[in-house]
């Protein structure tokens, strides 16, 4: 996948589970759109998500 971060190595970008959230969808409806998924997985791209962030320095404003 190109150094995508994946779920537990499925194949299955982190990223396509965050956007199904954001899209309104419930973790068991994202299960049952990718049957590999369990709901722990669904918790942990979020999880990720929100560390991600965190790993690396944001500029808090642009330069000058």
């Amino acid at each position: 996948m190109g150094g995508v971060p994946c779920i537990r190595g499925l194949r299955i970008p982190v990223a396509t589970v965050v956007a199904m959230v954001a899209d309104g969808m419930s973790a068991s409806e994202i299960v049952a759109e990718l049957p590999p998924l369990v709901p722990a997985d669904v918790e942990a791209a979020l999880r990720f998500a929100a560390d991600a962030p965190l790993e690396r320095d944001l500029p808090l404003r642009k330069p000058a």
